[in-house]
């Protein structure tokens, strides 16, 4: 059987999941999405990806033709219809067809899709050696222009970056704002320890509030970890005992060395390591079941 593709109320074959050319999540990336994780037929954190996503369109003046738990229904009706037990979840929102102006008022119907798939973000050996990345000259947008809060169907900005980062040899870049502070990755959040404290960029420097960042939060506080949300150069990056990054595709996967500089002793860290396995343990019993 091949995959069913969610679109507009109606479970379609891959093949057949088409939008027109007109649409302005095409011509724009006009358009909204979250990308979430079910382990074990265990949707998780699906009602804090669900309200992102809404409080998303809201931000863009994008009224989502469902409501929340008609959302969350067809999410469920598009995993059963593929008999996924572990999948990667793509919900999204675009303003619907209109012309090739920019006006959305001329776009009647908003466009809703559901792809539920596999995903493997990295390679499984670098959860166990981690990660080499690099600091990149493309910041990361202005909360001004474009909030990065706003998970929009417009990832030029991490693109540009990405395309950096692979220039160098490397899977993943760390952006900077636009003041030469720590933001985040390309598609991931970023901690560091140091002196047995976990730090993590604030909201305001420009960033999204991942899910899964939230997560790690949570779990370091249960464990009297002490967490501050602090402004980070790459001084402080370059200088931390650990490093990590966070995030719904890549869940947490250790970062070893930042443009060339050893973090620590060059393995993934003891603090990382405990993370990783509360955060594995809270996916079996923390979310939606299907």
């Amino acid at each position: 059987m091949g995959l069913k593709v969610y679109l507009n109320g109606k479970l379609v074959d891959k093949d057949d999941a088409k939008v027109s050319i007109f649409d302005h999540g095409l011509l724009y990336g006009d358009g909204v999405f979250e990308g979430i994780r079910s382990y074990n037929r265990l949707v998780f954190k699906l009602k804090e990806h669900i309200d992102r996503l809404y409080e998303s369109a809201h931000t863009i003046m994008l009224k989502i033709p469902l409501s929340r738990v008609e959302m969350i229904e067809a999410i469920v009706r598009t995993l059963k219809a593929n008999n996924l037990s572990d999948a990667y979840i793509r919900a999204g929102v675009t303003r619907g067809v209109g012309d090739l102006g920019l006006d959305p008022r001329k776009c009647s119907m908003p466009t809703v899709f559901i792809i539920t798939d596999k995903i493997a973000l990295y390679h499984e050996e670098l959860y166990e050696k981690g990660l080499e990345v690099v600091t990149v000259p493309t910041h990361r947008n202005s909360p001004e222009a474009i909030n990065p809060r706003v998970k929009s169907l417009n990832y030029l900005n991490s693109i540009l970056a990405k395309i950096e980062a692979i220039n160098s040899g490397v899977e993943e870049a760390i952006m900077l704002n636009f003041q030469g502070y720590v933001a985040e990755c390309t598609g991931d959040n970023i901690f560091i320890v140091k002196d047995g404290r976990l730090l993590t960029p604030p909201p305001y420097v420009g960033i999204l509030k991942g899910i899964t960042r939230d997560c790690v939060i949570e779990l370091a506080r249960h464990d009297g970890i002490p967490v501050s949300e602090e402004l980070l150069t790459r001084h402080d990056l370059f200088n931390a005992d650990e490093s990590f990054l966070t995030g719904t595709a890549a869940e947490i996967i250790p970062v070893i060395k930042i443009d060339g500089r050893t973090i620590g002793n060059g393995k993934p860290g003891k603090m990382t390591s405990k993370l990783r396995k509360g955060f594995r343990a809270i996916t079996k019993r923390d979310g939606v079941r299907y």
